[in-house]
């Protein structure tokens, strides 16, 4: 059987640290072009602002900024990585298969990268909503949502 990082706990950890320490894409813009939606946790820290530049059915740009936990840090900086360049079809599908891995449902783990490094997250419900906060604003802004549902 091939190897895969998610049966290395530590190769996961490191990720999450790295994306946690080092976030990506991590920064705000006034450029009006930018669809900007406000995520606020009532049980955790997190308090984000996801945005994203969606022209031609492509996210050509996803940023966001804000405070979060490492959890939902890792979480947003992976998925504003990941979604770039994509088309809606393509995101919704890496979006449903990192809740299917959440959920500890069959997903397809070629489609979510270093996101993968939360297929243990399931083990502390409690985190799941730390995990999603970022993922839960895009998906909104692509449904054409302004404000979180709360």
């Amino acid at each position: 059987m091939p190897f895969s990082i998610k049966d290395d706990p530590m190769m996961l950890r490191n990720i999450i640290m790295d994306h946690y320490q080092s976030p990506r894409n991590k920064r705000a813009t006034d450029d009006p072009r930018y669809l900007t939606i406000h995520m606020k946790s009532s049980s955790c820290v997190d308090d984000i602002y996801i945005q994203i530049l969606y022209e031609n059915d492509i996210v050509v740009d996803c940023l966001w900024h804000g405070v979060g936990c490492a959890i939902s840090t890792a979480a947003t900086s992976i998925m504003s990585e990941l979604v770039k360049g994509k088309t809606k079809k393509e995101v919704e599908y890496i979006i449903d298969n990192y809740n299917k891995m959440l959920q500890a449902e069959p997903f397809d783990e070629e489609a979510l990268g270093e996101a993968i490094a939360f297929i243990n997250t399931n083990r502390q419900p409690s985190r799941i909503g730390c995990a999603t906060i970022g993922w839960r604003g895009l998906k909104d802004l692509l449904e054409g949502k302004k404000e979180e549902d709360e």
